[in-house]
This record gives structure tokens, C-alpha cells and sequence, in this order.
């Protein structure tokens, strides 16, 4: 039986920068040049996170982790739901079949 998510699917998820942005940030009431010191990355780093316009790389997911005691794999998680949700919007992804085995 397989898991089913309380997610709509349908509705883009959340970009992980988002949560960062709206949620982390403020809750521990850094700036984002003062986070991008603390984890050891350039602000444009943090601030093309917090904007949308890049990912959540591994290597900035173990930052995250570490430093917020989360862990690297909530955010690589995320970041991976929303690149999948992407993709399978794309019609290249919808015209493949899937096979059907006896």
C-alpha cells in the first residue's frame, strides 16, 4: 500500500528559499548576509536562494542542516519535490507512457 500525500498535486511546491525567506530568517532574525557569514557562503548565494533563482544544492543543504540542526535531507527533499513537480510539468515528460507488465 503506498503512502499517500496530503500535498495537492497540482500546486507548484514550495521553492525551499521560500521557507528560508518567509519562514527561517525571520524566526531566528538574521539578515541574509549575517546568515550567509554564519554558514560560510557569499550573501549572493543566500539571496539568489531566497529569491527563487537558484537550488538547493548539496552542498548548501548540509549548510542549512548544520546550522539550523535540521538536517541536509529536509532540504534536499524539498528541493527535489519541486524540480520533480517541474519536470512533470513539461510536456516531453507527460507524452512518455507507462508500460504495462503482465
Amino acid at each position: 500500500m503506498a503512502i499517500q500525500s496530503l500535498r495537492d498535486r497540482t500546486r507548484r511546491p514550495t521553492h525551499p528559499g521560500a521557507i528560508l525567506r518567509e519562514d527561517v530568517l525571520p524566526a531566528i532574525r538574521m539578515t541574509q548576509k549575517e546568515f550567509a557569514d554564519w554558514i560560510g557562503v557569499s550573501r549572493l548565494s543566500v539571496s539568489e536562494l531566497v529569491n527563487e533563482k537558484r537550488g538547493v544544492s548539496a552542498d548548501m543543504a548540509m549548510r542549512l542542516g548544520k546550522a539550523l540542526g535540521n538536517g541536509p535531507q529536509i532540504w534536499l527533499r524539498m528541493q527535489q519535490t519541486l524540480d520533480l513537480w517541474e519536470l512533470a510539468q513539461q510536456e516531453k515528460y507527460q507524452a512518455i507512457k507507462t508500460l504495462e507488465f503482465a
